[in-house]
C-alpha cells in the first residue's frame, strides 16, 4: 500500500473526472490520499471529498500567497474546520518568496498562526517552502514540539537534518524523478527512512516520464520506485516505511 500525502483533488483540474482519478490511484495500490486545502474554496472542497470517500482525509490552511488577505475571522473559521473528524492536518501553509516577495511580514505572521494552532490542537503542519529555506527554518526554530511535513521539499540536502531535528518529516514528489533533479535525488539519499514521506502534489509536478502533464495520485508509485533506486532498497521497503510514517503522523 502507498499513501499520497499531498494531493489537490480539490483543484478545478479534477472537477470533471475526480472519480476516474481516484480509481486509477486505487488500482495502483494508493489506498489513502491526503487532500490538501490552501484557501477558503479548496479547504471546503477537501472536507467535502473526505466526507464522501472513507480513504480520503483532509488538511485545511492558507497558502502563503493568500497571506496578504487573511484576517482574524479566517482563523476563527479555520479553527472550526480543524474540529472535523476527517481533518488530519493544518496547511498548506508556510513561506513562498518565489511568487510573493512583497508581503513577507504578512506571510510570516500567518505562518506563525498556523504553527500555534498546530501546537494547540496537536495536529501536524503541512509546510510549503519555496525560495525561502532559511526564512522558513528561522520561523520554525522559535517553537518546541513541532510535528509535520516539509511538503515537496525543495531545500538542500544539508538542511534536511535541521528540519528533522525540529520534529518534521521530509516529503518528496515528482522532481526526484526528473533527469535534472540532482538536488531532490541528494535529499532522497540522506533522508532516513523513518523520516520520509512521498506525495504527488497533483495536479502539479508530474513525475518522469509524464513531466509537464497533469499529475495524479496514481503516479506516486513512480516517486517510490525512484527513491528505492536511489537508496538501493526495495520498492516494498519504501512503500512500507512511508506508509507507516504517514499513518503515524496523521493518526489514521
Amino acid at each position: 500500500m502507498l499513501i499520497d500525502t499531498h494531493v489537490h483533488l480539490n483543484s478545478t483540474e479534477f472537477k470533471d473526472n475526480v472519480d476516474e482519478v481516484i480509481n486509477r490511484a486505487l488500482d495502483q495500490d494508493v489506498n489513502i490520499m491526503i487532500v490538501v486545502g490552501f484557501d477558503h474554496k479548496t479547504n471546503l472542497k477537501a472536507i467535502e471529498l473526505a466526507e464522501r470517500y472513507p480513504f480520503l482525509y483532509a488538511t485545511v490552511g492558507y497558502h502563503p500567497t493568500e497571506a496578504k488577505t487573511i484576517t482574524e475571522q479566517d482563523f476563527v473559521l479555520l479553527q472550526e474546520q480543524l474540529q472535523h473528524k476527517k481533518v488530519v492536518g493544518i496547511g498548506e501553509c508556510g513561506l513562498d518568496f518565489y511568487w510573493d516577495k512583497e508581503h513577507v511580514t504578512e506571510q510570516v505572521q500567518v505562518f506563525k498562526r498556523h504553527i500555534e494552532l498546530s501546537l494547540e490542537l496537536d495536529k501536524p503542519l503541512v509546510i510549503h517552502m519555496r525560495d525561502a529555506s532559511e526564512a522558513t527554518f528561522n520561523v520554525l526554530k522559535e517553537y518546541k514540539g513541532l510535528k509535520g511535513i516539509m511538503h515537496s521539499y525543495s531545500g538542500s540536502a544539508e538542511m534536511v537534518s535541521q528540519f528533522i531535528e525540529l520534529g518534521l518529516l521530509i516529503s518528496l514528489g515528482g522532481p526526484v524523478t526528473f533527469k535534472n533533479g540532482h538536488k531532490p535525488k541528494q535529499v532522497a539519499l540522506v533522508v532516513p527512512l523513518d523520516k520520509l514521506l512521498i506525495e504527488t502534489d497533483s495536479p502539479y509536478l508530474s513525475p518522469h516520464p509524464f513531466r509537464g502533464k497533469t499529475n495524479e495520485p496514481a503516479r506516486v508509485t513512480l516517486v517510490a520506485e525512484e527513491i528505492a533506486k536511489i537508496k538501493q532498497v526495495s520498492f516494498e521497503k519504501i512503500a512500507q516505511e512511508t506508509t507507516n510514517n504517514a499513518l503515524h503522523l496523521f493518526r489514521i
